[in-house]
């Protein structure tokens, strides 16, 4: 039997304790944190190698979400400030191919199964739909007034996008690249995601504090489930072998977890300052907390528990991540490492 954990009892001095010294044995061994320069290497606090710093190109700016397609050992990252999207091969960690004209890209989804990558361009507003294999964009759709989440649903074949500021939710056709639904939500709108197990859809809206089911049958909001004090509930990543949400509140800089099954939170910790995306590696059952302060927070996850085992500096504005299932890779772009753009490897 699955026997959670209370917020009371995750908030125990144990789990208290374990964070705060990490954070200060990091900062003792790397001072990063306090520093703009860009040439530290992540902190010895971790249980991770610093496999090595990889060349990106384009300008020293913002980049943001990450999708790999493992079929194709490609990586294709968001460059938002550069509006474009680096497409880099996993296996000899070069740069395949940039694709330009994607404004101000936040979101990226790689479905292999379409050979198709998506993109939100909130400089356009746009989703912008692209050819896997040539890399040419090939469909622009509109995205509502700020989109950036995006998942997929395939039992329907349909997006799910997040629009920010429209607070809603953007239904894309993948058969018709066009827009087939907008689903009001009612607040600001954060990340979104699909569960396999439910095959249903959950929304962070931000502006309410909330998670919202969503049914991709009927394109409507089954349940929203409160989140108390969840201030900028932003990130998600969801669990379904565990039937876990992780949740991360970019406002209060916490990681909540939350029980499908019952929803309720079950856990709460801190962690970096700004968090904002998750990763999961299945084979290890651990989940990766990136945030904006460049700390990043390493969970195992168990059939009967969630702890927290290292916290750790990993690079500036280190906010966005992405884990390779096969390798274990761990992959974070960082706008200025060495006066120059590169991606951080880094691995159990």
């Amino acid at each position: 039997m699955f026997t959670r954990r209370t917020p009371r009892e995750q908030q125990s001095l144990r789990y208290h304790g374990l964070s705060v010294l990490a954070l200060l044995f990091a900062m003792l061994l790397d001072p990063a944190p306090c520093l703009s320069g860009t040439t530290t290497m992540p902190s010895r606090a971790l249980p991770l190698q610093h496999v090595g710093d990889f060349r990106l190109p384009g300008g020293k700016t913002r980049w943001d979400y990450l999708s790999l397609d493992p079929t194709r050992s490609k990586l294709f990252i968001a460059h938002l400030g550069d509006s474009g999207i680096v497409v880099m091969d996993t296996k000899t960690k070069t740069i395949a191919a940039t694709i330009s004209n994607v404004g101000h890209v936040h979101g990226t989804l790689a479905i292999p199964e379409l050979n198709r990558v998506y993109a939100s361009a909130t400089g356009t507003d746009e989703v912008v739909a692209i050819d896997a294999s040539t890399f040419k964009i090939v469909a622009r759709i509109p995205g509502g007034k700020y989109p950036d989440g995006i998942a997929y649903a395939p039992e329907v074949g349909k997006l799910y996008v997040s629009d920010e500021h429209g607070n809603t939710e953007t239904v894309i056709d993948v058969r018709t690249n066009r827009r087939v639904a907008t689903i009001e939500l009612g607040g600001a709108v954060g990340n979104t995601q699909y569960d396999p197990v439910s095959k249903h859809i959950f929304v962070n809206v931000q502006g309410r504090q909330s998670l919202a089911e969503i049914d991709p049958q009927t394109d409507r909001v089954l349940d929203r489930i409160a989140l108390p004090g969840a201030e900028g509930n932003h990130g998600l990543l969801i669990v379904p072998k565990f039937r876990l949400a992780f949740i991360v509140c970019e406002g209060i800089d916490r990681l909540l977890v939350m029980d499908l099954e019952a929803k309720r939170i079950v856990a709460n910790f801190g962690v970096g300052g700004e968090p904002d995306v998750l990763g999961y590696d299945e084979d290890l059952g651990q989940v990766y907390v990136a945030s904006e302060s460049g700390v990043l927070s390493v969970f195992k996850v168990t059939a009967t528990d969630v702890t927290k085992v290292a916290e750790g500096f990993v690079g500036a504005n280190a906010h966005s991540l992405a884990v390779d299932p096969a390798s274990h890779e761990i992959y974070l772009p960082l706008k200025n490492a060495d006066h120059h753009p590169a991606m951080r490897v880094m691995r159990p």
